[in-house]
């Protein structure tokens, strides 16, 4: 009999050496290897693979065909060393990925984030809230990834950051503008009045000189927002992770108003924002009505000269 629970372990050891990193999924095939022991199952079948995808009986059928999604992806391997195993067919539970355009935060919005944060009762907390926001506002960066920024990783005269194992284990290096630079030296001498002989080697700390944790994050990001008049929108709450979106819909609309080019700079983008390729960053991108504008005159202005 299969020992599901070890055969799941080496899986996800096998993904993560890819690059994966896989944290949600690997709950959920924890799960499955668990629910296929409770049931003292010989092997994967559909009908089991199912059952355990709609327990949760409140979910959408989003979450249930991502549940599926992970079963799937683990019959295959396993399929490898007992071909009885099966593999849920796609479609067996059909969704669209659900897809709200992201709310685009604008420069006064960003502005009172971080004046909020700057509010924050505790100096060496407001520096780093103040801080955190203004450079994942001006770069892009993933939360995660900016809470990972070690000391070493930030090179203000070189105005240079750099990510480390990123995304799917990418790393990449972040030019930025002067201003951020200086920002950023900024806050680290207050961090250094407060915390001279931090151990985490983090760049942003905590009030006890620790690594930031990401759900502390969100949460007070949500409490900033409120505090700086931004509403919820589509009946969600504003996100840090929607500054990644803005970032992108602004530097798409700066090329657009420069006059340039806009296809052969995607890439460049993509490989800003830490994507795979371009088509990861589409994702991040919406029709707004400033963009539409930009691409409507830019149309005008080609049928033009063009006459």
């Amino acid at each position: 009999m299969t020992d599901f629970r070890k055969a799941a372990a080496d899986y996800l050891a096998l993904r993560r050496a890819l690059g994966f990193k896989l944290t949600q999924p690997g709950r959920m095939l924890a799960s499955f290897a668990d629910y296929l022991h409770e049931h003292a199952a010989g092997r994967i079948t559909v009908t089991i693979a199912l059952e355990w995808a709609i327990l949760p009986a409140g979910a959408s059928c989003w979450w249930w065909q991502q549940r599926l999604s992970v079963v799937r992806g683990f019959a295959r391997y396993l399929q490898a060393f007992d071909p009885d195993t099966e593999i849920p067919p796609p479609g067996l539970i059909h969704s669209p990925a659900p897809r709200v355009a992201p709310p685009v935060f604008s420069e006064g919005e960003v502005a009172g984030l971080m004046d909020a944060a700057g509010l924050l009762p505790q100096p060496p907390r407001a520096a780093t809230y103040r801080t955190l926001i203004g450079l994942v506002a001006v770069t892009g960066m993933r939360i995660g990834e900016a809470i990972a920024l070690d000391d070493t990783d930030v090179d203000p005269p070189e105005r240079l950051i750099v990510i480390r194992d990123g995304k799917f284990g990418k790393s990449r290096q972040l030019v930025i503008h002067p201003t951020t630079a200086a920002a950023l030296v900024g806050y680290a001498q207050v961090r250094e009045e407060h915390f001279p002989r931090s151990a985490s080697g983090a760049f942003f700390v905590s009030l006890k000189g620790t690594r930031l944790h990401y759900s502390n994050v969100s949460a007070l990001f949500r409490r900033l927002a409120g505090q700086a008049g931004i509403a919820c929108r589509d009946g969600r709450s504003p996100r840090m992770h929607d500054m990644r979106h803005s970032f992108a819909m602004t530097t798409l609309a700066g090329w657009y108003a420069a006059g340039a080019d806009t296809g052969p700079l995607l890439p460049a983008l993509s490989a800003y924002l830490g994507h795979v390729d371009p088509a990861g960053t589409y994702w991040y991108l919406s029709a707004s009505p400033e963009l539409l504008a930009l691409a409507a005159r830019r149309l005008e202005s080609s049928m033009e000269d063009n006459s």
